[in-house]
């Protein structure tokens, strides 16, 4: 038999009953509860286990990726639990860098969260640091350093199930596990972007960079993750 007859003979009337009713069951289950919602294996922020004050979430949910503007000191309480593991990966290679470095191992020392730092001193160490940073499977990742940009947008897309929140600077299309706490001097999205034309290093002060880390936290552990924090 030709390739072509086998293609356009008859299919046997058992067989295509069975095939047509296969099919009525796919039409009637998506008819039900509509297409596969393919963002399903895609995790949302994680699930709210601290309470932000008044004036930390906005009135109607940012979308993922979107941004919102916290009212100042609203993140107060919204503390991780002791033991709370997390990870600062940093690149630690500029004043910027340091400062926001040093207000995450302040941030740790004060809630009382397990830190374990990891420094990329070479661009050529940066993935493998941040993959490090996952293989330790902690609570959360924290990122400081532009240089890191890059590097997380090559990989957080693969580890979904891992928080990721990058301070003083912001992936250009981040997944959901993935949150961002910035100012208008700083807000660095990758090397495609560039530094925002309101980049100003004298902007990362000790007290606005303990802001960030604190309103971030907040973000995740309030089930706002995956958006852009923007603080004063």
């Amino acid at each position: 038999m030709s390739p072509t007859a086998a293609v356009t003979a008859p299919l046997p009337a058992v067989l295509l009953a069975v095939l047509l009713a296969g099919c009525a069951s796919s039409a009637g289950s998506e008819g039900a509860s509509g297409p596969a919602d393919t963002s399903a294996s895609m995790p949302s922020a994680s699930g709210s286990t601290a309470t932000a004050g008044p004036g930390f979430a906005p009135a109607t949910p940012p979308p993922p990726a979107g941004t919102f503007t916290p009212d100042p000191g609203s993140w107060t309480g919204a503390d991780p639990r002791p033991g709370y593991r997390v990870v600062l990966v940093t690149t630690d290679q500029s004043r910027p860098t340091q400062v926001l470095s040093a207000a995450v191992t302040s941030w740790a020392a004060e809630v009382g969260a397990d830190l374990d730092v990891l420094v990329a001193d070479h661009p050529h160490h940066y993935v493998a640091r941040i993959q490090q940073a996952i293989d330790e499977h902690a609570d959360l990742v924290v990122c400081t350093g532009d240089g890191l940009v890059d590097p997380l947008a090559l990989v957080t897309a693969s580890n979904l199930d891992q928080q990721f929140l990058v301070v003083g600077a912001e992936l250009a299309e981040p997944t959901l596990n993935v949150t961002a706490a910035d100012w208008d001097g700083a807000a660095f999205r990758g090397e495609g972007l560039g530094r925002s034309s309101a980049y100003d290093p004298a902007s990362f002060t000790p007290a606005r960079a303990g802001r960030a880390i604190r309103a971030g936290v907040a973000a995740v552990l309030t089930g706002l993750g995956g958006t852009v924090v923007r603080v004063d």
